[in-house]
């Protein structure tokens, strides 16, 4: 007797089920472990950046309204006063037709509102190792070559926003501000099964019949990228009471469970009685208007998300990147994902089935300064074309195919 045939959910609904799983809990980490995070809470400026005002440039700290007028015919004349070695407090002001000598990054002295760059001087004076005077050859504006006291951020602004990816950038900002310790979220933690009586240890040559388990280490590896710690639980064979115990124990330990193989209707396919038989289980996804992955199932165990994906690796590979990665980032606390699409122009005609929506690999190349998308045709069970592959191209389930020359937008993988 074979089982009733699955009814598929729309994609968006689908991704609306994030909301109903919590996020993981934070912790304090040292800066030096931010790297990937995500921050748990906001960071506010508790002074400003910089609070002095410092010269971007080696030359002289002098009041701007010292050097108009000046020109390489007719320069202007200002007295040396002192020099600012780096990180000193200038012991010394600067009036009118004064300066000091400066280098990148020192402190502007009082007086002085703009550095003079070296290149547009010349130093005279009693003799060449102590002068007494710099003739300049150039105009300058207040401000100019200087960085003004809080223009980088100014206290009580917002540094960085909970939910916020931590890149090196922000390792940098939370440094200047003195933020030894950070409050971010744990990574998840992400159990992966693969299951199927013709999966054999990658260690193992297969038989007739048989195929190594390319799915956990692939799935291993999209689990990484997305900021969680995978997890690996085995190949379970085709039995209901093997399946069960083991999903038990890794959604009691998990944050989220990725099945691999049994989502699909068949008399051996065991993982939508198994994960409806758990304690507080509830399937909410059987099947997803989507190809390649359109057997795939999500359900909730406690607050647990468990999926069940395709058999097949690449269609395994395509429900990760749009459905799965997107819930990986909600639970990682991640509030707005900075993934960049990639436009092209398209290579030939794709067909598209309406009522669902494709996902098409696809290699890019640059020709005359412009970047095309040249379709990799192939089955779901063929990991050369997610090789092959730069991205996908989405084929929303209201259009019925593109044109050949149409400009999309490619997902990277």
């Amino acid at each position: 007797m074979t089982k009733e045939f699955f009814k598929v959910t729309d994609l968006n609904k689908v991704l609306e089920y994030r909301r109903i799983f919590s996020k993981v809990t934070a912790e304090d980490v040292d800066i030096s472990e931010t790297a990937g995070r995500i921050l748990a809470e906001d960071i506010i400026s508790d002074t400003d950046l910089p609070d002095f005002m410092r010269a971007t440039m080696d030359g002289y700290a002098i009041s701007a309204s010292s050097s108009y007028g000046a020109t390489e015919a007719n320069p202007g004349w200002l007295t040396i006063k002192g020099a600012i070695s780096m990180g000193e407090i200038p012991s010394f002001r600067i009036g009118p037709g004064e300066s000091a000598r400066i280098a990148t990054g020192g402190m502007l002295p009082q007086g002085a509102d703009s550095v003079m760059m070296i290149e547009h001087t010349e130093t005279v004076g009693a003799n060449n190792y102590s002068p007494q005077h710099i003739e300049i050859y150039k105009s300058i504006a207040p401000g100019q070559h200087v960085i003004e006291i809080g223009e980088d951020f100014r206290k009580g602004e917002m540094l960085l926003c909970c939910g916020q990816r931590i890149r090196a950038q922000e390792t940098g900002l939370l440094a200047a501000f003195g933020k030894q310790n950070v409050l971010v979220y744990q990574k998840p933690e992400i159990a992966i099964i693969s299951t199927g009586d013709e999966v054999v240890p990658i260690d193992h040559t297969p038989g007739f019949g048989k195929i190594r388990d390319i799915n956990t280490y692939t799935l291993a590896g999209l689990v990484k990228q997305a900021g969680g710690i995978p997890h690996f639980y085995g190949i379970i064979p085709d039995v209901y009471d093997a399946m069960k115990q083991t999903c038990r124990q890794a959604v009691e330990a998990s944050d989220m469970v990725l099945i691999s193989g049994g989502s699909s209707v068949g008399v051996r396919d065991l993982t939508i009685d198994v994960l409806a038989s758990l304690p507080n289980a509830e399937i909410l996804v059987h099947g997803i208007s989507i190809s390649p992955g359109k057997p795939t199932i999500l359900a909730k165990v406690g607050n647990c998300a468990v999926w069940g994906l395709p058999g097949h690796v690449v269609s395994a590979m395509v429900v990760f990147s749009v459905v799965v990665k997107p819930f990986i980032e909600h639970i990682s606390g991640l509030a707005v994902s900075r993934e960049v699409k990639i436009p092209a122009i398209l290579t030939r005609n794709i067909a598209s089935v309406h009522g669902r929506t494709d996902y098409v690999r696809v290699r890019l190349s640059e020709k005359n300064g412009k970047l095309y998308a040249e379709p990799i045709l192939g089955k779901s069970g063929l990991i050369n074309t997610m090789v092959k592959a730069d991205g996908l191209v989405e084929i929303d389930m209201n259009t019925e195919g593109l044109y050949q020359g149409a400009e999309v937008w490619v997902i990277p993988v």
